[in-house]
């Protein structure tokens, strides 16, 4: 076994644990084991259950984001500082500030970057576990998918279509084609419209006159084509993983810039023109700070009590 399969071993035994869970919840259920349906929706609980682990580690990332947000205008202010200067005395100090900074508002360019890391050697495993099993790899998988099991997987087909074929190898089966074209499409239309939303919606005016934006925008149309030829290649069954996550990050995209938008943006100001429709007020500690969302108490006027004829005889004669 060579390195990266010795690092990747644990992971996907993990893999191989979840996805044969929900194979044989699937055929408890009353589903056939060699069915591809059966294996589809195992793949499909298989990417929920990991991408639902990861979520904190996605939180984290918006968070080190933010933070480095807040320090932009800061950190431009020394590059200003030492800018043209090219001698080794002047780059040293603006490293030696920059430090600093870092150091005074607890940043770290390299945190926003390290939960994309993370998931790096998960999804890679998630792909070589699908990619084993419908190559029917001899001795099954590193765990409990064993060599019955992989063989089942290989072998599977939905409605016809086996899940091992790929658009460029589709065995000549119409099925094969219709569901790839159609899964490429998606997958493609998906990561455009996630990145769409990112830009469009959730970056500050700053953010869209920096150079990195206009990055990203080459990569808003670089991204989906990846797909568009990557996918000829893909078989059906990791062409689902694929489709299943793209969704996935889709509708998470969704709910954070909806509820924890870039402060600044277009999202951060429709979000605080849906809380004044509703007649909450927004709370912030500092100007990239969590928000405390705190409903209007309504102004209550203490009621008159009427006063007797008697009563206010002795009020005024105590006067």
């Amino acid at each position: 076994m060579d390195l990266l399969g010795t690092i990747l071993w644990p992971i996907k035994w993990v893999v191989e644990l979840i996805l044969v869970a929900f194979h044989y919840v699937w055929t408890w259920v009353g589903l056939n084991p060699n069915d591809g349906l059966t294996w589809v929706l195992s793949i499909v609980g298989l990417v929920l259950v990991i991408r639902a682990a990861l979520i904190p580690i996605f939180v984290k990332q918006i968070k080190s984001q933010r933070k480095m947000l807040e320090v932009a205008p800061q950190l431009k202010k020394i590059q200003d500082k030492y800018k043209g200067k090219k001698d080794q005395f002047s780059r040293e100090a603006m490293s030696r500030e920059t430090m600093e900074l870092y150091k005074r508002t607890g940043t770290n360019p390299l945190s926003s970057c390290l939960p994309l890391l993370l998931q790096m050697p998960i999804f890679f495993s998630l792909f070589s576990v699908l990619n084993d099993a419908q190559h029917e790899k001899a001795g099954g998988g590193v765990g409990l998918l064993n060599e019955t099991l992989a063989k089942s997987f290989g072998e599977s087909d939905l409605f016809g279509a086996p899940l091992k074929a790929t658009l460029a190898n589709n065995e000549g089966s119409v099925l094969v084609i219709v569901f790839a074209v159609s899964m490429i499409a998606l997958m493609t239309a998906s990561q455009f419209i996630t990145q769409l939303q990112i830009m469009s919606k959730n970056q500050s005016p700053e953010a869209k006159n920096s150079p990195m934006f206009k990055q990203q925008r080459i990569l808003l149309y670089i991204l989906p084509i990846v797909f568009v030829f990557s996918g000829v290649a893909f078989p059906l069954g990791v062409m689902f993983y694929w489709l299943t996550s793209n969704f996935w990050t889709m509708g998470q995209q969704f709910l954070v810039i909806r509820n924890m938008p870039t402060p600044g943006s277009e999202a951060a100001k429709a979000r605080e023109a849906r809380l004044a429709k509703r007649g909450k007020l927004v709370i912030k500690d500092g100007p990239l700070s969590d928000e405390t969302v705190v409903d209007e108490v309504p102004k209550t006027t203490q009621r008159q009590q009427p006063v007797g004829k008697n009563r206010a005889k002795k009020q005024g004669g105590s006067k």
